[in-house]
C-alpha cells in the first residue's frame, strides 16, 4: 500500500496543504511547533476516524474552522487501480466518501486505507487501559477479517440497547432478547480477538527478541472479558443480570476484554520500564504490521512520529533496516534528518514542514 497524494485542510495548523510521498522513505523535518506530527495525526485520522491524541473535536480542526478536510489517493498491490478516501469531519458530524461512493459507517473507511503509527504516546498500549489495547486488535481484524466490521456492529448496537435497559430497570422479556443477540455477536467476535493474539504473538516474539532482547521471550495473555473458560457469555449475562441492573450498565462481555505482554525474563509480571514499555509497543506495532502483510500480500503505511527522541540510534537502525526490507511506504518526522538513513539503501524524499506548508527538498540540497 502506497499513498501517491495527501490533501489537508484545516488540520491544526495547516490551512491547507499537499503532499506527493515517494513510495519508499518520507522524512519530514521542521522546527517543533510547525506541524509535522499533525500531517501523521491526519493520516491516523483517515485510518482509525479519531486522532492518535484523541477525539477530532478535542483540538484536531484549525481554530476558527468548521471541520477539518483529509483526502488521499493510494495504490495495493492487489488492486492496482487508484483508490481514493475523503473525510469532512466537523467533530460532532463527518462526511465520508470511499472511491466515490459515500459511505454510512465510518469503519468502512477504516478498513480501507491501513496505516500503523508509532508516536510518543503509544507506551500506552502497554501501560495504559484497556481501550487501545482492544482498538490494536480490531482494527487489525477490520483489515484481515471481512466479517468482522459487521460482528462489531452488531455487538455495539446490542450492547446500547442492553445497557439502556438496564439503565431503565427494564427486566421484561426485551432484556431475555437482547442478552440473546449480545451473545450471539460477542461469542463469534471473541474468537476473531482470540485467533488474532494468536497469529499475533509469535511475530511479536521475534520483533521483541530484537528490541528488547533481555527481557526474554515475549507472550501475549488474552482476557476474554468474561469466565470464558468456565460458561458461555449467554450463562455469564444471566449471572450478572441483577447486579447490572443494579448498576445500570453491562459488567461482562467482549467490551470488557484486555490483553498484556509477558515476559520470560521478568519475574512476577514486574512492570516495565518507559523505555521497555516504548520499545514493546513499538514490536507490537510492528508485530501487527508484518500479520496485516502476511495476509493482505502488503505492508501498511508505516507513520514513526519523532523517531529520534523516541529510539536511541541502535534501535532506529534496527527498526528501519527491517521497514525497508519489508518495501513499505514509511513517514518519519523529525527537527532533523536520521544520520543513521545514511547507511540504508532505500528510496528516500526529504519535506521541510515550515510556516504550515510542506516543501520538497531537491536531494542535491539533503543534508546527507
Amino acid at each position: 500500500m502506497r499513498i501517491e497524494r495527501f490533501q489537508i485542510a484545516n488540520l491544526r495548523p495547516f490551512e491547507r496543504a499537499e503532499l506527493r510521498p515517494a513510495p519508499g522513505i518520507n522524512v519530514f523535518v521542521g522546527e517543533n511547533g510547525s506541524g509535522k506530527t499533525s500531517l501523521l495525526e491526519g493520516l491516523h485520522v483517515l485510518a482509525y476516524g479519531r486522532s492518535f491524541r484523541g477525539r477530532v473535536r478535542d483540538g484536531v480542526i484549525r481554530t476558527g474552522a468548521e471541520a477539518l478536510e483529509l483526502f488521499a489517493e493510494w495504490r495495493e498491490d492487489a488492486h492496482p487501480r487508484l483508490r481514493r478516501v475523503g473525510l469532512r469531519h466537523s467533530g460532532a458530524r463527518w462526511e465520508g466518501r470511499l472511491d466515490g461512493e459515500p459511505v454510512s459507517q465510518l469503519g468502512e473507511l477504516c478498513a480501507a486505507l491501513a496505516v500503523v503509527t508509532f508516536e510518543p504516546g503509544s507506551h500506552a498500549l502497554v501501560t495504559g487501559g484497556g481501550e487501545p489495547r482492544r482498538r490494536l486488535v480490531d482494527w487489525g481484524l477490520f483489515h484481515v477479517e471481512p466479517d468482522f466490521l459487521d460482528i462489531w456492529r452488531r455487538y455495539a448496537r446490542a450492547l446500547k440497547q442492553r445497557n439502556a435497559l438496564l439503565k431503565a430497570g427494564i427486566r421484561d422479556s426485551q432484556l431475555d432478547l437482547w442478552d440473546r443477540e449480545l451473545a450471539e455477536a460477542g461469542e463469534p467476535l471473541t474468537r476473531h480477538r482470540q485467533a488474532y493474539i494468536d497469529a499475533l504473538e509469535p511475530l511479536l516474539r521475534a520483533a521483541a527478541a530484537e528490541l528488547v532482547p533481555s527481557l526474554g521471550t515475549a507472550r501475549l495473555a488474552f482476557q476474554a472479558g468474561w469466565a470464558r473458560d468456565a460458561l458461555p457469555l449467554a450463562d455469564a449475562l444471566l449471572v450478572v443480570r441483577d447486579r447490572d441492573l443494579a448498576n445500570g450498565y453491562t459488567s461482562v462481555g467482549p467490551h470488557r476484554a484486555d490483553w498484556r505482554v509477558d515476559y520470560s525474563a521478568l519475574p512476577g509480571r514486574e512492570a516495565l520500564s518507559r523505555g521497555q514499555a516504548k520499545l514493546t509497543a513499538l514490536a507490537l506495532l510492528l508485530a501487527q504490521a508484518e500479520c496485516h502483510a502476511a495476509v493482505r500480500g502488503e505492508w501498511p503505511v508505516v507513520a514513526l512520529d519523532d523517531l529520534a527522541s523516541e529510539l536511541d540510534r541502535s534501535h532506529q537502525r534496527r527498526v528501519l533496516a527491517r521497514l525497508v526490507a519489508s518495501g513499505a511506504q514509511i513517514f518519519i518526522t523529525g527537527t532533523e534528518p536520521l544520520p543513521v538513513l545514511d547507511d540504508l539503501k532505500a528510496e528516500l524524499a526529504l519535506f521541510h514542514v515550515e510556516q504550515h506548508r510542506i516543501v520538497p527538498i531537491p536531494p542535491a540540497a539533503e543534508a546527507h
